[in-house]
């Protein structure tokens, strides 16, 4: 049986619970709300990217030739300069390329938060840990860019 006369705060207690008594975020916190908030923001990016290809295109959702025709192997933006540019023309394959994007920036801010955070806090072998992973994503975008 649990003990019930002291219970583990819940929600915004637990978030309140987790500042400091100087008033700063927890790191804990710092890359919950990191991960929460790029999440968030990856899924409205494609989720408008898709609202707006399909009100610009309303015959994707009554022609099955015409849906072939969305889903079939043409042009998607490739660069983040074709990203950007299609966003600002409302292109909905922009939007949600730019989602897609977010969702994939989202681990490696993690990670960089985590080095930050390590250097604050003097801890040098998790500094050089993270240093690593961190060179080993950044090598990886770059060398998968050059395809």
């Amino acid at each position: 049986m649990s003990d019930t006369s002291n219970p583990e705060p819940r929600g915004p207690e637990a978030t309140a619970s987790l500042r400091d008594e100087s008033g700063p975020l927890q790191p804990e916190v710092l890359i919950s709300d990191l991960l929460r908030y790029g999440v968030a923001a990856s899924l409205s990016l494609v989720t408008l990217g898709t609202v707006v290809t399909f009100f610009r295109h309303p015959d994707y959702l009554v022609s099955s030739e015409a849906l072939q025709r969305l889903t079939s192997p043409h042009p998607v933006p490739h660069t983040l300069r074709d990203v950007l540019t299609g966003a600002l023309a409302a292109r909905g394959q922009a939007f949600v390329m730019a989602g897609l994007l977010v969702m994939m920036a989202v681990p490696v801010m993690r990670v960089a938060l985590s080095l930050l955070i390590f250097r604050q806090q003097k801890d040098r072998l998790y500094v050089g840990i993270t240093s690593a992973v961190l060179a080993m994503l950044i090598l990886s975008f770059l060398l998968g860019a050059v395809h």
